[in-house]
């Protein structure tokens, strides 16, 4: 198997067991088994635990706010909106993974401090995009940030979270799917 590929194919699996078993819930023995290379090799790559982990936050956090940013910005800020809670829905996959920062958010005590602030970090972006679009919204008369619209951002970004549990729990979208409603007028 080609370097980037081994190298790839790790940093995809621990994504995947990281959004359904969090951080303590794999070894580099699982990865090895789905990846079929010895846990040295993934050593090599990656030579602890903490430094895959970083990697695959960091690299999960670039694709969902590269898809977030591409949000085209002239949208009205419910439409926009409708667009994140779509993004939002495909972090659920098959229904038994959630938002991958999410689950390491529930492993925070034990997480590396490295870890623990690009877990923050993640957050904040989202949480500060969403402001941006709920001040828009309340301009254009379209979504209720109730005037404070960081507060109802951290609000409905703790909601999207609590949706995705709920709906890995209950096995269905329709979670997801009410949280953007809370907002509109």
């Amino acid at each position: 198997m080609d370097k980037n590929t081994v190298r790839e194919a790790l940093l995809d699996h621990a994504q995947t067991l990281l959004m359904t078993r969090g951080y303590n819930g794999f070894s580099y023995r699982d990865l090895s088994e789905l990846v079929g290379v010895k846990t040295s090799s993934i050593h090599y790559y990656f030579p602890t635990k903490e430094d895959l982990a970083l990697e695959a936050v960091n690299a999960y956090s670039a694709d969902v706010m590269s898809s977030i940013y591409a949000i085209d910005s002239s949208a009205p800020a419910d439409k926009k909106l409708d667009r994140y809670t779509k993004l939002f829905g495909r972090i659920i996959g098959g229904e038994n993974q959630i938002c991958l920062c999410g689950m390491l958010a529930a492993d925070i005590e034990s997480l590396p401090e490295k870890i623990r602030h690009a877990v923050q970090a993640f957050f904040k972006a989202n949480e500060s995009w969403l402001a941006k679009v709920l001040a828009e919204g309340e301009a254009q008369d379209t979504l209720d940030a109730g005037g404070k619209p960081d507060a109802a951002a951290r609000a409905l970004y703790a909601a999207f979270q609590g949706s995705l549990l709920a709906c890995r729990l209950f096995q269905t979208r329709t979670r997801l799917e009410e949280v953007a409603d809370t907002v509109r007028r």
